[in-house]
């Protein structure tokens, strides 16, 4: 849903961009409008994720209740009425559920990106430059896909626990480590040599492309420590999750 989502928004700005070229001149008005395509993500996620995440998540757990705790019955036991109600919610909660985050995350903030990168003098001098927010959300959709593939296929087995967490952590190393050369490569493709930022009454400020590489990369570094430090304080196999049980 979020490669969906990215597609539909390069479709839009596509239309949009011409449309908007040949009757206005202030392209920052253009990415005003594209932010409505932001809000529409938000409304259809949070439809996707009440309607289609928690209620049939209430009914997963539910069905678990009554068949495992109450009668002692086995995993979607075929004498458990209520096994068809977990099963709906396991695909419908994990798959629409957390699909409409993907939508509604990707979609608003590549959208908000754009409205912010709007506002420099690039677009008018390089329009290629606009492509550049779009690029970063692209290429991180191919990346994960790439790390998934890699677990999938060239790690361990899933044999305990354990296996499943180191391969969980090294999938969110190996993504940032991928997307650090990938989006600099992307920066030098669609960004002018140098970017063009207003400055207040002083005039133009001019900045070079690897300065707006190095946001991403603060981003992809300040994910990663938050992804480790979550598993380190909330994981069973470290210090502070077995000193509270």
């Amino acid at each position: 849903m979020a490669a969906v989502g990215i597609l539909n928004l390069v479709v839009l700005v596509a239309i949009y961009n011409d449309w908007y070229l040949r009757h206005f001149e202030d392209i920052s008005t253009l990415y005003d409008r594209i932010a409505g395509y932001g809000l529409g993500g938000s409304t259809m996620a949070l439809f996707g994720r009440v309607g289609g995440g928690i209620f049939t998540k209430c009914a997963d757990v539910g069905a678990d209740l009554v068949g495992k705790v109450e009668e002692n019955m086995a995993e979607d036991s075929p004498y458990n009425p209520a096994t068809i109600a977990d099963n709906v919610g396991d695909n419908v909660g994990d798959v629409a559920g957390m699909g409409s985050d993907l939508f509604g995350s990707f979609a608003e903030s590549t959208c908000a990106a754009l409205v912010v990168c709007s506002t420099s003098g690039s677009f008018y001098f390089h329009p290629a430059a606009l492509y550049y927010p779009i690029m970063v959300s692209a290429l991180s959709l191919v990346a994960c896909l790439l790390v998934t593939l890699l677990a999938a296929f060239f790690t361990e087995k899933f044999d305990d626990l354990n296996g499943v967490q180191r391969t969980l952590k090294n999938q969110l190393v190996y993504s940032t480590l991928l997307l650090v050369p990938v989006l600099f490569l992307a920066s030098q493709l669609c960004l002018p040599s140098r970017l063009v930022g207003l400055a207040g009454d002083n005039g133009f400020s001019f900045r070079r492309p690897y300065q707006a590489w190095l946001c991403t990369v603060f981003g992809l570094v300040s994910g990663l420590i938050v992804g480790l430090y979550t598993e380190y304080y909330t994981s069973h196999t470290y210090a502070p999750t077995k000193e509270l049980a």
